[in-house]
C-alpha cells in the first residue's frame, strides 16, 4: 500500500510539475514565434555614407531599411557653396529591371523615397551637373 501512495504521490507531483511549466513553454512559444514575424517583416536599418563627388565638393549620406515588404531610403545632400548644384543618384532594381532617378539640390537638403518590389539599390554623387565630376558608386541595399 505504502509503495502504492508513493507511486501515485511521485506521479501526482511529476503532473503537477508538468502543469506548472506548460504555460511557461506556452508563452516562450508565443514570444519565438512573434519576434520571428517581426524579424521576418523588418530589416535593420543600414547607415550609409559620406559619398562624396569626384572633387569633394559635394556628399551624401542617409538609412536604408526594409518594413512589410517595402525598402526605405532617407537621404542628406551637402554640398559646397559655389552657385553650382549637387545631385544625387539612386539606381534600383525592381521587378525585374533597373530603374535610375535622381535629385538635385545647392546647400543642403533631406530626401526620402520607399518602394515595393526592390532587390538592390545603388547611389552616387555628383557636383555641378548630372553627369559632373560623380564620385564612386556604393550599393545601399
Amino acid at each position: 500500500m505504502r509503495k502504492t501512495l508513493a507511486i501515485a504521490a511521485l506521479a501526482g507531483s511529476t503532473a503537477l510539475t508538468g502543469l506548472a511549466l506548460s504555460p511557461a513553454t506556452a508563452q516562450a512559444a508565443t514570444q519565438s514565434a512573434t519576434q520571428s514575424v517581426t524579424a521576418a517583416t523588418t530589416t535593420p536599418v543600414v547607415k550609409w555614407g559620406k559619398f562624396f563627388s569626384s572633387d569633394h565638393k559635394a556628399y551624401t549620406f542617409g538609412k536604408t531599411w526594409k518594413s512589410y515588404g517595402k525598402v526605405y531610403t532617407k537621404w542628406y545632400g551637402v554640398d559646397k557653396p559655389g552657385g553650382k548644384k549637387g545631385w544625387v543618384w539612386f539606381e534600383v532594381y525592381k521587378n525585374g529591371s533597373w530603374h535610375k532617378f535622381n535629385k538635385s539640390w545647392d546647400g543642403k537638403v533631406t530626401g526620402a523615397w520607399s518602394g515595393h518590389g526592390i532587390k538592390k539599390v545603388y547611389t552616387f554623387t555628383c557636383w555641378a551637373g548630372k553627369f559632373d565630376n560623380c564620385g564612386k558608386k556604393y550599393r545601399i541595399y
